[in-house]
């Protein structure tokens, strides 16, 4: 195989791999919070205690994955422009 036909074949699989996992769990957690739903912080002694509310995923902690995303809005461009 030449270098480019592997190239094409391991792109092929990176995109069908990330498309299953985007099909078969669509959401993921929180990149800001790290799925928690709020912020760590300490207080005056060093202990962790609860912060605010994560703005990115307003506290729930999980987030739509970006290929989620993306085949939502084109299934809903379909839907309104078939109608």
């Amino acid at each position: 195989m030449t270098l480019v036909l592997a190239a094409i074949a391991c792109l092929t699989v990176v995109t069908l791999g990330y498309a299953s996992v985007c099909a078969g769990s669509p959401f993921g957690t929180c990149r800001k919070c790290n799925g928690f739903g709020f912020a760590v912080t300490q207080d005056r002694k060093g202990r962790p205690k609860r912060g605010k509310h994560c703005r990115r995923c307003k506290g729930h902690g999980k987030r739509v994955r970006v290929g989620r995303w993306l085949y939502n809005r084109a299934a809903r461009t379909y839907r309104e422009g078939t109608r």
